[in-house]
């Protein structure tokens, strides 16, 4: 059994694209399963990959080094989340040195290599009403920019609760 938010992560990685999001519900789970490794390079991977849809180079670049250099201290527990590790290290060299010749963003698929995972995810896709494996729609500037276009409110009063209890903390 994966947790939800893994399923949600391929989901969003696979089926609406949305690496912003992915990270989101990926850096959740990361802080409650006590900052595990193999929630890192899931996370930085997607990042890498919003990055590269935005057209921001080198900070795709440097992400996807990163998750890379990362994934070869966490193999064995990508390959318990369901993923080919190996096929892993492979796509996030090629999508690397894509970045690095200037060659224009593609959608990928993650190789997951558990049968069962992999029908769970599409299974959710499709009540989602998502297609899996559906190009990303560069076009979508929802999409391609959340950071700059999404409602803020929310993490802003959480910074503001934070400082008013730090302060009375003093």
């Amino acid at each position: 059994m994966y947790p939800k938010a893994y399923i949600d992560y391929l989901v969003h990685f696979h089926g609406d694209r949305d690496y912003f999001e992915c990270h989101e519900v990926l850096e959740e789970q990361w802080k409650r399963d006590g900052r595990k490794i193999e929630w890192l390079v899931l996370i930085q991977i997607a990042v890498a990959f919003y990055h590269y849809r935005r057209n921001n180079t080198s900070g795709a670049l440097r992400l996807m080094k990163r998750a890379r250099v990362l994934l070869e201290e966490a193999r064995g527990m990508i390959r318990r989340l369901g993923l080919d590790d190996r096929a892993l290290a492979a796509l996030l060299d090629e999508t690397a040195r894509r970045i690095a010749q200037g060659k224009p963003y593609e959608s990928i698929e993650l190789p997951i290599a558990d049968r069962s995972l992999y029908a769970q995810c599409r299974a959710a896709c499709a009540a989602q009403q998502l297609v899996w494996g559906q190009a990303s729609d560069t076009t979508d500037i929802d999409l391609v920019d959340k950071h700059r276009r999404r409602d803020r409110t929310d993490v802003i009063a959480a910074r503001e609760q934070k400082k008013r209890a730090r302060a009375e903390g003093k």
